[in-house]
C-alpha cells in the first residue's frame, strides 16, 4: 500500500513538473506585454478619467435612489 501511494506521488510529480515550468515561463513573458507606452495625450487621459468618474457617480446616485424608494406592498 505504501509503495502504491509513493509511486502515485512520484509519477504525479514527474508528470506535472513540465506544466509548472510552462506556467512560469508564460507569466514572465506576459509581464513584458504590459510595459507599453500609454496611448493618447495627457488631456485625453484626464477626459477619460473624468468621464469614468461621472458615470460612477451617476450609477451610485441611481443605486441610492433605488434603495430609498419604499417598495409597494
Amino acid at each position: 500500500m505504501l509503495k502504491t501511494i509513493a509511486s502515485i506521488g512520484l509519477s504525479a510529480a514527474i508528470a506535472l513538473g513540465p506544466i509548472a515550468a510552462f506556467a512560469q515561463a508564460t507569466q514572465s513573458s506576459g509581464a513584458s506585454a504590459h510595459a507599453q507606452k500609454p496611448t493618447g495625450s495627457y488631456r485625453s487621459q484626464m477626459r477619460h478619467r473624468s468621464n469614468l468618474s461621472k458615470e460612477r457617480a451617476r450609477a451610485s446616485a441611481e443605486h441610492m435612489r433605488h434603495l430609498r424608494t419604499v417598495p409597494k406592498s
